[in-house]
């Protein structure tokens, strides 16, 4: 490990730093010095086609190149000059102004022209573009990336097991069975409709000034249509523009994004201690990783630790997530600054939940089911068959049949005789009688199997 990760004061920059390297590209310092270059960029260009097209007609094709490949792409950013400038500034968006600036001075922009780099804007509207697009661009390529692995792993599994029996245990003890496959299509049916909710968060933006309100746009160009070129410009970047906003977009729509992405990280922090619970049980084994060790003094020890990794990843990042949507949407008057060290902490929740995601692929990836170990489970739990027996009782107008059952199988072992014993004593039809004494508890499913197969379709 480089001396740099050891060093690194968060386990996402060390420990973990090479499992999320998209994410430090998208999140970390030059990556929101990136972003809030592209947005310069993209401004001077649309001003040069709007309100600024005379004077920059003239600007030389290098310069407009320069922008033009910045405003696509600006991976090639400067980060270290940028901070230089910042030094000076000791203000990062006013550093980035002067970087592109200076830039677009040897590139042989005129005076007049440079004027038009960062024109009628405050920090806040490149800071807010910025970080709209690293959420967007985090959305698409790695969470709802990650979320589709880890539905897709789920899927596979939900129709491998769909028929394969599994004894549910409502409150911990033992319940009317399910199938593995069962259980794991309900959380790959939440994780769906938990992914869509994300994907369907509006991210927006704003460009308007000061206060919100375009007063300098209007004072320099009042012929404008500002409302109009605003929004078209917030859009081109692939945002939904919001007209009504103080010196800062209000962040709702962040809020909404972090819940969103909470609920997704509870339904799995919801799998993760299940898969613990049914690894516990031995209902699923780990394949095995040559040289791996489960514990540092005994040796026999396979741990769940994919899934104990997941669920501690989960927690952290709904704690700051949390955090998130509850303070952004505040803000004093017309702006303060405390949202500007918590919006530098995004991308720490959105590595912790990418790391938990990776982890439940590779937890997913390694288990393997014991099927012997379910049967043995559920043959030793004959008394969940009186569910069945005391519905067909009442079906057939029975008296009592509940308190008949609970007196029978409650607190009491319950083989397959005394359950068949049991059922010949019962006034019911022959061929209920004779099918209630072929039902075991494996194979007392319900429609567990059919529901499990269908988890694909739900695509």
């Amino acid at each position: 490990m480089p001396a740099t990760a050891i060093e690194a004061l968060s386990p996402l920059d060390g420990r973990y730093a090479a499992k999320l390297a998209k994410v430090r590209y998208l999140f970390s310092e030059a990556g929101l010095m990136r972003e809030r270059v592209r947005v310069e960029c993209a401004w001077v260009l649309a001003l040069g086609r709007g309100p600024a097209a005379a004077t920059m007609a003239s600007l030389p094709l290098a310069a407009r190149t320069w922008l033009q490949e910045l405003a696509a792409n600006p991976a090639s950013t400067d980060v270290a000059a940028i901070k230089t400038f910042e030094l000076r500034t000791n203000h990062d968006v006013k550093a980035v102004e002067y970087w592109i600036r200076a830039r677009l001075k040897t590139l042989g922009a005129s005076p007049a022209q440079l004027e038009w780099v960062h024109f009628g804007a405050t920090s806040e509207d490149i800071n807010n573009l910025a970080y709209a697009l690293m959420l967007q661009a985090a959305r698409t390529s790695v969470l709802l990336p990650s979320l589709e692995t880890i539905g897709g792993l789920l899927d596979a599994l939900a129709v491998e097991h769909a028929a394969v029996g599994m004894l549910a245990r409502t409150h911990g003890q033992t319940a009317t069975p399910t199938t593995v496959g069962k259980e794991i299509a309900n959380v790959s049916a939440r994780l769906r409709g938990q992914r869509a909710a994300l994907e369907r968060v509006v991210i927006m933006g704003k460009m308007n000034g000061a206060v919100g309100n375009f007063n300098a746009h209007v004072a320099a160009l009042p012929q404008v249509d500002w409302l109009a070129f605003s929004t078209h410009f917030v859009e081109s970047l692939g945002l939904a523009a919001n007209a009504y906003t103080t010196q800062i977009e209000p962040h709702d729509w962040i809020a909404e994004y972090c819940h969103a992405l909470m609920r997704i990280d509870t339904v799995l922090l919801d799998f993760a201690r299940d898969m613990w619970s049914y690894i516990s049980l031995g209902y699923f084994k780990q394949r095995l990783i040559a040289g791996e060790v489960g514990s540092s003094t005994m040796p026999h020890k396979v741990n769940p630790i994919d899934f104990e990794n997941a669920e501690g990843n989960l927690g952290l990042a709904n704690a700051l997530l949390g955090h998130f949507a509850d303070k952004l949407p505040l803000s004093r008057l017309q702006r303060d600054l405390t949202d500007s060290t918590v919006l530098r902490n995004l991308g720490v929740a959105v590595g912790h939940a990418e790391l938990a995601f990776r982890s439940l692929a590779v937890g997913l990836s390694k288990v393997q089911l014991d099927a012997q170990r379910l049967a043995q489970d559920l043959d030793r739990a004959w008394e969940v068959l009186g569910e069945a027996v005391q519905t067909v009782m009442r079906a057939h107008g029975l008296p009592d049949a509940y308190d008949r059952l609970k007196s029978f199988t409650r607190g009491k072992p319950i083989d397959q005789a005394a359950m068949r014993d049991f059922i010949q004593s019962l006034e019911l039809p022959a061929a209920e009688k004779q099918r209630l004494l072929q039902l075991t508890p494996a194979g007392y499913l319900g429609l567990a199997p059919e529901l499990a197969r269908r988890t694909c379709d739900a695509d």
